[in-house]
């Protein structure tokens, strides 16, 4: 009989520590989240500068004594990871029509009154073949917009820039360049 207990005390307590080494599990777990960072400037699709165009008619007397603006809304849109300018520049120095020519320095490009998201400071450009700032620290975001005026003042359509030339229509690109700073 003392057997008999020695071996039930022995049973229980196996059974007992057992038990408590099955209860002894893990409760929590841990895991490592990577958010990896690069820096990105893009001038984004539905930028309105990308493959449109800007149109100015001369047809009556009156168009040449006047300036002429065009706006066009979402010229540009950019998202930037670190602030930004944006400049501007023509192809060429002439507006071009077969051998006839316009220099490009006829039309003033500017934020409108209504400029959109984009922040910096905006400043008129009259068009060359040089890079040129249009907006300067331009603050970080994303698809900040800005709407932009294309302007031919009367004092340039009215001049021997444009008067005298023969019919047509006159071409040349113009780039817009964002970079980070």
């Amino acid at each position: 009989m003392t057997k008999q207990i020695a071996i039930a005390a022995l049973t229980i307590g196996a059974f007992i520590l057992g038990t408590n080494n099955a209860q002894a599990q893990n409760t929590t777990a841990t895991t490592t989240v990577n958010i990896t960072l690069s820096d990105v400037i893009s001038i984004d699709a539905g930028s309105t500068a990308i493959g449109n165009t800007v149109d100015f008619n001369y047809v009556t007397a009156s168009d040449y004594n006047s300036d002429q603006t065009v706006t066009k809304a979402n010229s540009l849109k950019v998202t930037s990871t670190k602030n930004f300018n944006v400049k501007v520049k023509a192809g060429g120095a002439n507006f071009m029509n077969g051998t006839n020519l316009i220099p490009v320095s006829v039309l003033t490009i500017k934020a409108a009154t209504a400029s959109g998201t984009m922040g910096g400071t905006k400043s008129a450009v009259v068009l060359s073949a040089t890079d040129q700032t249009l907006v300067s620290n331009a603050p970080l975001g994303s698809a900040l917009t800005l709407n932009l005026d294309y302007t031919i003042p009367a004092a340039k359509s009215s001049s021997s820039d444009i008067l005298g030339k023969p019919a047509g229509t006159y071409t040349q690109t113009v780039t817009y360049t964002a970079t980070a700073l």
